[in-house]
């Protein structure tokens, strides 16, 4: 039992060291058309993209339900074009979103309190909840945004995430089944590049820094279990005490 719990924490200590990431640097060709690319593809603008934003109605739903029973205060990471407060109000609704190109005009920026640009610059703000939809994979120093989550929170308030199953079959056969298809078709390039440079954490490694940074943690799968699944959804309470940073063996 300690030889197990022993390669657990080596395995996790292991999985922190190799943070922070970078993105890959992505070619000439793919810088040209990444802006239009980025915002079309959140907007649901093209056919496969509107076909992926319907099927995502239920994540969004799912997202939802952690607002009943009096949430009164919310931040969501990653909000995006606002397409969440679609499907929910909360009294106060705060985000975290480093693009203004994807908010700036929507008809839901009303509902929005406060606009940061970074986690980090949330000083003496307390939350209810904190919500996150296809956001965690693109982090590039994920283990330092999951802590400060842990502060973020109220005594019995919880993080509800889903993210896309990266690093499993299944969500790659769908992505070039749909987007991926359309994206080669339309600009002659290979999509699985543009995918390396967005998505730098599996979902796997996500589960793990989430598990190494909260107690509770329930996972739902939009499949069948963790290989063939399309998404994931966490919900997770209870954070531990830990050190606001690991240690990083890149730096040494």
């Amino acid at each position: 039992m300690n030889e197990m719990t022993n390669r657990k924490k080596d395995s996790i200590q292991m999985l922190l060291a190799s943070y922070p990431r970078k993105h890959p640097v992505l070619p000439e060709s793919y810088q040209k058309i990444y802006e239009q690319h980025y915002k079309e593809n959140r907007d649901g603008a093209t056919r496969a993209s509107a076909y992926a934003r319907k099927f995502e109605g239920c994540v969004h739903k799912k997202i939802a339900k952690s607002a009943r029973g009096g949430v009164q205060k919310t931040l969501e990471i990653g909000a995006g074009t606002l397409n969440q407060l679609n499907y929910e109000r909360t009294e106060i609704y705060d985000i975290v979103e480093p693009f203004q190109m994807l908010f700036k005009n929507s008809a839901n920026l009303k509902y929005v309190r406060n606009i940061y640009s970074d986690i980090s610059e949330i000083k003496y703000e307390k939350y209810d909840r904190i919500t996150s939809i296809a956001c965690f994979e693109h982090v590039e120093d994920l283990p330092k945004m999951v802590r400060l989550t842990t502060r973020l929170l109220n005594k019995n308030g919880k993080l509800y995430i889903v993210i896309p199953n990266e690093g499993k079959l299944l969500w790659k056969l769908a992505y070039m089944a749909t987007t991926g298809r359309e994206f080669e078709k339309r600009y002659g390039l290979k999509y699985e590049t543009m995918i390396r440079h967005e998505h730098i954490n599996t979902a796997d490694e996500i589960e793990k820094i989430l598990k190494h940074y909260y107690k509770k943690v329930k996972v739902c799968f939009f499949g069948i279990g963790r290989t063939f699944s399309i998404f994931r959804y966490y919900e997770c309470g209870l954070p531990r005490k830990r050190e606001m940073k690991p240690v990083n063996k890149k730096q040494n």
